[in-house]
């Protein structure tokens, strides 16, 4: 049976009381977005918003939830610019607490992989491209992590001198560069090979070595290091 508000919820399926008795982690997706929002309209439950939420993340993806903006959020009946703050914050923090959680204390960047796994849940959703600069020492612990663009729709509108000035005011060593594909395909474009050839060039004329140019797609990445392309 379906239940338009909580209040018509039994007690032992409400998702506050199944929480406290089992443990979050037997909440459906819809369920724990429910005690997310709390509350619903006097016309719409809870139940009802959480469904509409999750009608936004095609194939079943919970995972979309980190592409919404707040304007699609708010698209939604009911849920208004507070829900959506808070539905983002609740994103946001998750990012943080995965990064923090595979990467602690120093990190050491071994691997274009390595890379790749540090950006990859916090990149991997974004509807607009980042670009970002991972600056390490010579040992190649990772001491700068910098967003140089946000939004561009072509690698050619990154400033190879912006991104050496950055470097030598860190007094790095080795430098990667990575940038995510808003479709979820990380192929490399002729573009991104353009810029990606001349900041190495770049970098080495001013003694830094560009280890990597790295490409975050939806679950998977291109690394330019391990094609041969770089």
């Amino acid at each position: 049976m379906t239940y338009n508000l909580i209040s018509q919820t039994p007690v032992n399926e409400r998702p506050y009381e199944k929480c406290e008795r089992f443990g979050p982690e037997y909440l459906t997706d819809s369920e724990l977005l429910a005690v997310l929002l709390r509350t619903g309209t006097k016309e719409r439950g809870v139940a009802d918003l959480s469904a509409d939420v999750l009608k936004l993340c095609p194939k079943d993806n919970i995972g979309h939830l980190m592409k919404l903006s707040a304007e699609d959020l708010m698209s939604i009946k009911g849920i208004g610019r507070v829900k959506a703050t808070e539905l983002l914050c609740v994103c946001e923090l998750s990012k943080r607490i995965w990064r923090q959680s595979h990467f602690r204390s120093r990190t050491k960047i071994r691997t274009s992989s390595e890379a790749a796994g540090y950006y990859m849940e916090e990149l991997r959703y974004l509807a607009r491209e980042h670009v970002y600069i991972m600056l390490l020492d010579a040992a190649q612990y990772l001491i700068g992590d910098i967003k140089m663009t946000e939004g561009t729709v072509d690698m050619s509108l990154v400033s190879v001198r912006e991104i050496v000035k950055k470097a030598l005011a860190k007094d790095a060593s080795k430098l990667i560069l990575i940038h995510n594909h808003p479709s979820g395909d990380p192929s490399a474009s002729k573009k991104d090979m353009e810029v990606s050839g001349c900041l190495k060039r770049a970098c080495a004329l001013m003694g830094i070595a560009m280890l990597d140019s790295i490409i975050i797609g939806d679950g998977e990445y291109l690394s330019f290091s391990e094609k041969g392309i770089l």
